[in-house]
């Protein structure tokens, strides 16, 4: 499962992979929640979820409850692209909770640990 990161001040993103081991800590919180960045080695910080997918690139809907796969009728929001006014269609969304089927959990920082911002957001550097 991937743990990806923003920050609001600078516009910045990153993202970390959660071990097996710690996923635990994320599967049952909704989107809305705040949780510990420790789970994703950002020790310090406080995340508040967002948003989440799941392997097959489904997004989730705020208004789905639990972690079921749904095919509402939407007309504009996570799961539309570009919709012209008035058009709906049925489109496949995920519930707001995280399971263990999600692949990503999209995050924003809103408390900052002792480490510097700047340090979560270097460019890894490219092995030859």
């Amino acid at each position: 499962m991937k743990l990806v990161y923003s920050d609001k001040k600078t516009g910045k993103t990153g993202q970390v992979d959660i071990a097996k081991d710690r996923e635990n800590l994320v599967v049952g919180r909704s989107m809305g929640e705040t949780i510990d960045g420790s789970v994703g080695g950002l020790d310090g910080f406080k995340l508040l979820i967002t948003g989440l997918s799941d392997s097959a690139g489904a997004p989730s809907r705020p208004e789905i409850e639990g972690t079921r796969k749904a095919r509402p009728l939407i007309g504009s929001g996570p799961g539309m692209r570009h919709p012209k006014k008035g058009f709906r269609a049925r489109r496949s969304v995920r519930g707001s909770t995280v399971s263990s089927d999600t692949a990503q959990v999209n995050t924003v920082i809103t408390e900052y640990g002792a480490k510097p911002a700047e340090e979560l957001f270097r460019p890894k550097e490219k092995k030859e």
